[in-house]
């Protein structure tokens, strides 16, 4: 189960997935299509099932109680249970506390923060029943580095409120052996996100390829949910601990670029 998912770093996921014949259902609300970014639920579907898996794609909003109930009740409806719940929906907007307009802080916390919790919360009865159960956020190691707090706060509350939500998670219900955790980029990666918020063409160079993002996340999907629970990990860690060393097929043309929350070396 999976929030957003019709382009970008959820796409990329649910095709990982796919390719090792997971079920996949997306809770996204775009219906139509967009001019200004490719994809729609039902065309990320459609390239899940190519790829080998099963998909539905449900329109809906992660942000609306009925509607994430919905979704969940579909999914175990169609599928007959939810193993992984991947809160990958997510809205970002870089502005200072006094340029950003509070109706795009109501979005990126509503989204980031409600619906989070909405569709973690919906799934848990069935993951609390599922033999290797994994809540997945895609958000961020919590860096207070004075950097990182002072440049956009609205944004660093959503997504750090995301791995503070997860990371509870880990604890509320390790002893149900349902894991909770982060997943980060260490590196810009190459989305609508970014060619358009962060960078245009220059940043894609700079950037990697979803896939990476999407290999770390079904490395952290397999792993005994009871043995690995609690982290806020780097995509490049955890590929590192499967044993793969050369990220070179991930992309970047240049001098990579380090993503928002972390810290280049010194």
């Amino acid at each position: 189960m999976m929030s957003g998912g019709s382009r970008g770093i959820g796409l990329a996921i649910g095709l990982a997935a796919a390719r090792e014949g997971a079920n996949v259902v997306l809770l996204a609300k775009t219906d139509l299509p967009d001019p200004r970014l490719p994809g729609t639920v039902h065309t990320a579907a459609a390239e899940i099932e190519a790829a080998g898996g099963q998909a539905l794609a449900v329109v809906g909003d992660v942000r609306d109680e009925e509607s994430v109930a919905d979704a969940v009740a579909r999914a175990v409806e169609r599928f007959g249970g939810i193993d992984l719940c991947v809160n990958n929906a997510s809205a970002i907007a870089l502005d200072s506390t006094e340029a950003l307009p509070v109706k795009r802080f109501d979005l990126m916390t509503q989204i980031q923060l409600r619906g989070t919790y909405l569709l973690t919360r919906a799934c848990l009865p069935h993951l609390r029943v599922s033999r290797n159960p994994h809540i997945l956020s895609l958000s961020p190691p919590i860096n207070l580095a004075p950097e990182w707090l002072g440049k956009h706060p609205a944004y660093t509350l959503a997504k750090y409120g995301m791995s503070l939500l997860t990371l509870g998670w880990a604890a509320e219900y390790a002893e149900a052996g349902v894991a909770a955790n982060c997943l980060w980029p260490e590196t810009l990666i190459a989305t609508s996100a970014v060619q358009n918020l962060l960078g245009g063409d220059t940043a894609m160079q700079r950037a990697r390829r979803p896939e990476i993002m999407a290999d770390a996340a079904v490395e952290v999907l397999a792993r005994p949910s009871r043995a690995f629970t609690g982290n806020a990990v780097l995509d490049v860690e955890v590929l590192r601990q499967a044993g793969v060393t050369d990220l070179s097929s991930y992309g970047g043309t240049g001098e990579l670029e380090y993503d928002i929350f972390v810290d280049a070396p010194q």
